[in-house]
């Protein structure tokens, strides 16, 4: 071996890939094209299995990684939908951080690889879909900002940069994987499954809004891979697009990495989508030539041989596609090591930092939606028993979601609440709520709060309501979940607070107008130190600053518009409502963003530059048109509307400004500073606004702390038109700091 080239370190990555590869039969090639690679032991190359997952937390899904009694588990982080919540990049790159190390001290025992497919960054454009928990929301880039952040945290080795000429060869500390791409977000609702889907999709709504996140993944985050999904887009499967592959993901982005399939993904192209009718060898062609490198199962495994000798695929595709698989190993250390990680072990998984960290993400992910006559924080002093009642009263496996592993530990709401006060614990009725026996048991649940001086309801759904090929047909709590929570608050002595999880929104209306229910917490899925997250937050341990990533919609909702409907945007003519913040202008029950405090905050905005708000952009009218818009009243129209923003030097057009965030109660407390332009007036089809920024800041009673904010115009303020055009409006946009009504104008003027 020491004379082979690819043993030579001294040699570039590239070059000792390529000499791995061209080491190898055809047959020896095909086989390494599944997530199981089943090595070459006459080149001393071991068999690799490329699955393993590590969505919040490193995950026994997939056959890559596994506990037992030298690793007996891992940190358990909240699902990503409360992780979001916190809007904290800092934090979600920190997670990351800390996922990676127990991923690395795990591979150095042997109970894990080092390619770890995560995260989910689709964007969660329906409430009914089952997989919300796993992803950061419904905002494009809030979601893309949570991706970049993680796959930071999971890859970027300590010490190295990206101040390299070949990001090819820049080390990595695990390998992630933004998926599922593209257009995804329907598994499993009345009859219509995710392996049969076909999305119909606008260029529009695809370059505005289900593409973003995964641009920002690999040119912010530089993942070293993306998974393709297994719907069609507009008939075409993802895995089998050239445009979504290697014109969009490996040209215009530059992928640094690999493309993966989804599960079997080659397979449901063949059985399920009947794509032209396709061979299994005709299946294996299709994919690669359009840039599909590794196949999670066994059709490359299977027919890429026989494809090449039918003369359907070429070998050379065969090498392409090992050379990226392989500059992605060398670059995890897979043939060399990575020296600091050398020594990680099992005294670094299950760390007291690291389920600190764990609990301080619930916690920052928790929002407060309903807080009457400042009923939180609970005083100990008023406070000496306490009636726990509810679904998720005890919750373990509840609080970790799927795509979980075993977590260090588990602290249950009981374990939580009774280190604080006496508590009285009756579950009253499961999830389900509607079987006899469930019922029966109601009647405790309510003794229980009459003899208590405050009661915690711990209600919501779970895997068995929302979950990866299980989609919701309601937005309602199950069974009679409400009318149990209604009949306990009605009943109680002393204050009633509700803590609902789930992933997805509920329309919770009965409770918030319920004014025996005097305060409402979302707690997501909370992870392995959930209980005592929510615990902290009651009782005043931590002044809960989460804010809701996606919209909480009333249940009539779902009856306007059928969850297999890709479109965004409203159409009264069908009656459909528009779908997300930024389209949907009806009435909710908690909008996106929402989050109350035990404090006050205040904002003011200063030093604007420029200082009048007005940039007057100087045209070459030879080179550069102006782009028609539609507009809802034609006199209104400016003279020049738009401008393609490729057209624009958009680098010399910049907008700061600083936000002022006082804390003007009496308790210390964190706040989410949220930035949302809106574009001029009358543009027909538009956003109605979109995030452009947020920052996380910590604030102490009576101080205050300055956020400085810089904006790219064309970035910050375009619009793409339903041509998937990408343009500068003119005219006057706004700038709305939040939910404060604080907002300033911006106008561009093209000269």
């Amino acid at each position: 071996m020491s004379t082979f080239a690819f043993c030579d370190k001294s040699l570039p990555y590239d070059v000792r890939a390529r000499d791995l590869v061209n080491l190898m039969t055809l047959h020896e090639k095909v086989q390494q094209l599944g997530d199981l690679a089943y090595g070459v032991p006459r080149l001393g190359l071991p068999k690799y299995e490329w699955w393993s997952e590590a969505l919040h937390g490193v995950s026994n899904v997939g056959p890559g990684t596994f506990f037992d009694h030298v690793v007996p588990g891992a940190t358990t982080f909240p699902t990503v939908i409360l992780t979001a919540a916190s809007f904290n990049e800092t934090l979600w790159k920190n997670i990351g951080q800390v996922v990676s190390t127990e991923a690395r001290a795990m591979y150095n025992l042997g109970r894990a690889g080092l390619t770890f497919w995560s995260p989910n960054i689709n964007v969660a454009r329906d409430p009914r879909w089952g997989r919300i928990l796993e992803t950061p929301g419904e905002d494009p880039f809030v979601v893309g900002k949570y991706g970049s952040n993680y796959v930071r945290g999971l890859q970027d080795v300590e010490g190295s940069t990206d101040n390299q000429t070949d990001l090819n060869s820049r080390p990595l500390k695990v390998s992630s994987c933004c998926k599922h791409y593209a257009a995804y977000d329907v598994d499993n609702w009345h009859g219509v499954v995710r392996e049969a889907f076909d999305a119909i999709v606008t260029e529009q709504d695809m370059v505005e809004t289900l593409l973003p996140p995964f641009e920002m993944c690999v040119k912010e985050g530089d993942a070293s891979s993306v998974m393709c999904s297994y719907n069609r887009v507009n008939g075409i499967p993802t895995c089998a697009d050239p445009k979504l592959l290697n014109q969009t993901i490996r040209g215009d982005w530059d992928l640094h990495g690999y493309i993966v399939s989804d599960c079997d993904s080659i397979e449901v192209l063949a059985d399920r989508h009947k794509y032209l009718n396709a061979t299994p060898e005709e299946a294996v062609a299709l994919t690669m030539k359009a840039g599909l490198d590794l196949d999670c199962g066994v059709y490359y495994t299977n027919f890429t041989e026989t494809s090449v000798q039918q003369g359907k695929i070429r070998e050379e595709d065969i090498d392409r596609s090992l050379k990226y698989l392989y500059l992605v190993l060398m670059r995890l250390g897979f043939f060399d090591g990575i020296p600091q990680y050398q020594s990680l072990g099992k005294n670094d998984i299950c760390t007291n930092n690291n389920i600190q960290l764990a609990k301080q993400a619930a916690t920052q992910g928790i929002v407060l939606l309903k807080n009457d006559d400042k009923t939180l924080p609970l005083n100990l002093q008023n406070v000496k028993t306490l009636a726990l009642v509810g679904p998720h009263a005890n919750a373990t496996k509840a609080t970790i979601g799927n795509y979980a592993g075993i977590p260090c530990r588990f602290r249950t709401p009981i374990d939580a609440f009774s280190s604080y006060v006496h508590v009285s614990y009756a579950i009253g009725c499961d999830v389900a709520c509607s079987s006899n026996r469930s019922l029966v048991l109601i009647p405790a649940a309510i003794e229980a709060a009459k003899n208590s001086d405050a009661t915690v309801i711990v209600a919501g759904i779970d895997l068995s309501i929302e979950a990866e090929s299980k989609d919701r047909n309601d937005l309602l709590l199950p069974g009679y979940q409400a009318q149990f929570i209604n009949q306990v608050a009605n009943s109680s002595k002393g204050p009633v607070i509700l803590v609902i999880m789930s992933g997805g929104g509920l329309d919770i209306s009965f409770a918030k107008s319920n004014t025996n229910i005097k305060a409402i917490l979302w707690a997501g899925y909370p992870g392995e130190e959930g209980g005592d997250a929510i615990a902290d937050v009651v009782f005043g341990k931590y002044n809960p600053g989460g804010r809701l990533p996606i919209t909480w919609y009333e249940s009539d909702y779902v009856n306007h518009l059928p969850m297999t409907s890709m479109q965004l945007r409203p159409q009264d003519t069908l009656g459909f409502p528009g779908r997300t913040y930024k389209f949907f202008n009806g009435s909710t029950v908690y909008p996106f963003g929402y989050g109350l405090s035990y404090t006050k905050f205040s904002y003011k905005v200063s030093t604007i530059s420029p200082k009048d708000s007005i940039f007057n952009v100087k045209l070459n009218r030879r080179f550069q048109h102006c782009r028609d818009m539609a507009y809802a009243n034609q006199t209104s129209k400016p003279p020049c509307p738009a401008m393609l923003t490729q057209d624009l030097s958009c680098e010399g057009y910049g907008l700061g400004f600083e936000v002022e965030v006082q804390n003007v109660g009496s308790v210390d407390g964190s706040e989410t500073v949220i930035v949302y332009s809106a574009p001029p007036e009358g543009i027909m089809g538009s956003y109605i606004k979109q995030v452009i920024g947020f920052e996380k800041v910590f604030v102490g009673a009576g101080d205050s702390q300055t956020l400085r904010f810089e904006f790219n115009l064309c970035k910050s303020l375009h619009i793409v038109d339903y041509n998937a055009y990408t343009l500068l409006p003119s005219g006057t946009h706004t700038v709305m700091i939040g939910d404060t009504g604080l907002s300033f104008p911006l106008r561009i003027n093209f000269i």
